[in-house]
């Protein structure tokens, strides 16, 4: 049984926000021999997307909320943000992205990529970097754009460590308030624990993928984010953005955030709009439904109708 979790919950790694074998392309040599270095060094893989961290931009008042791109489990920024980032740029926003979560024992290809340490400690990496966003841009606030890991993870740090002073609009892609049940892992999950190898598998996976398991439905991450009225923080705008052809959100309604008192949550699935948008969870990234409704919630009072698209994984991207 400790086998067959290990193996299911290391499935849950596919939760991917792009499509992670360019991510894993030429792997560079490892890094000189250091005890406390990683044994790769993944710069070279990992550039800021087009249009993406010019500190020296100055938010217009237009735009006055600095954008931070929050990508998904493991992807990177330059990955998972190749078509928002330079999207947003062209439309006078001052845009960042970051790689979080590294895992430091991660062997390549693993080691290119981000969001495997537990969320809990990604969240303090984005608070780091929203702080230095600020600070170099002068601004208040910031806004979220997140994809899959990156439309959860960031939620930690309004709700528990302050960021809602910082962040004014969130918006998620294939977002997971309520877990994910992908080839039954989260069930098996729940028995190992009634067994007793909860321990023995936090060892397997930890050093490799220690937020495999905070993804899964009824995990204590996701009942400590779903606990005081929900997942929502008042003050805060969120959008959330679905796919009814979501392949690893399983239910793909798990994106679903619960309203409550003081929040503005407004959920959608692309399909409600455009039957024809084909779009699965990675794609989503790269679609330009989605693109569309990103622009609309980051700028509501400038919100134009949604055109449907043909979108799918063979489908070239539209530019707006």
């Amino acid at each position: 049984m400790a086998t067959a979790l290990a193996a299911g919950a290391l499935t849950v790694a596919a939760l991917v926000a792009g499509p992670v074998g360019q991510a894993s392309a030429a792997p560079a040599a490892p890094a000189a021999a250091q005890p406390s270095a990683p044994i790769f060094d993944p710069a070279p893989f990992d550039p800021p997307p087009p249009g993406s961290n010019k500190w020296d931009c100055k938010p217009s008042s237009a735009h006055p909320n600095p954008v931070v791109l929050v990508h998904g489990l493991s992807a990177n920024q330059a990955v998972n943000w190749g078509y928002i980032a330079p999207l947003l740029a062209d439309k006078g926003y001052c845009v960042f992205s970051l790689t979080y979560g590294r895992a430091p024992l991660a062997p390549p290809p693993l080691s290119q990529v981000g969001g495997l340490r537990k969320m809990e400690d990604s969240s303090h990496e984005l608070a780091d970097f929203v702080d230095r966003v600020r600070h170099a841009t002068g601004a208040d606030k910031v806004d979220i754009v997140g994809h899959s890991e990156g439309s959860l993870m960031p939620n930690y740090y309004v709700k528990f460590l302050g960021g809602d002073r910082y962040v004014d609009r969130y918006v998620g892609m294939t977002p997971l308030w309520d877990g994910t049940q992908l080839y039954g892992v989260a069930q098996l999950n729940r028995i190992a624990g009634q067994f007793g190898l909860d321990p023995a598998l936090g060892v397997v996976l930890a050093p490799l993928c220690a937020s495999c398991r905070e993804f899964l439905h009824g995990s204590p991450f996701l009942k400590k984010m779903n606990s005081d009225g929900g997942p929502a923080v008042p003050g805060v705008t969120y959008t959330m953005i679905m796919t009814k052809h979501d392949e690893l959100v399983i239910p793909y309604t798990s994106g679903v955030m619960p309203k409550r008192d003081g929040a503005k949550v407004t959920n959608i699935v692309l399909q409600d709009h455009c039957p024809a948008d084909l779009a699965e969870h990675g794609a989503v990234a790269f679609d330009p439904v989605t693109a569309q409704y990103i622009t609309n919630a980051l700028d509501p009072d400038h919100a134009k109708p949604v055109r449907c698209f043909p979108t799918g994984p063979d489908t070239p991207m539209a530019r707006h």
